[in-house]
């Protein structure tokens, strides 16, 4: 699997590689969604083990236990709204809004077309 903006090492969980447990389709939209934002995503939480989920307050039906979710560190409002808006143009239907962080993911086992705030 290959990623034109993404490097491998970008997607860690407790500072072991887990790229290879990342959904496929997750990074191309990622890829379409950073070309069209033009400003850089920084990946702060890709796949998780159940045990790392749990410590750090995860749902228990994470898409992160699944590789089907990451969380974009986001600095800024101005970047927020470009990150926002590229992701969904990209095709994501469900993102979640912190005020540090942006979670975006591809699980189709939990609702789509949401958005919610941390």
């Amino acid at each position: 699997m290959k990623s034109r903006y993404f490097t491998q090492k970008e997607f860690k969980c407790q500072e072991r590689d887990c790229f290879d447990k990342m959904n496929k389709s997750l990074i191309d939209m990622l890829d379409v969604a950073r070309e069209l934002a033009g400003v850089p995503f920084k990946i702060t939480s890709s796949w998780r083990s159940p045990e790392w989920n749990a410590e750090i307050g995860g749902s228990p039906n994470s898409a992160h236990l699944r590789g089907n979710a990451v969380d974009i560190a986001c600095d800024s409002s101005c970047n927020r709204m470009v990150i926002v808006d590229a992701l969904i143009i990209a095709g994501f239907n469900r993102i979640g809004v912190g005020k540090t962080f942006i979670h975006v993911d591809i699980d189709e086992l939990l609702p789509q077309d949401v958005m919610w705030l941390y």
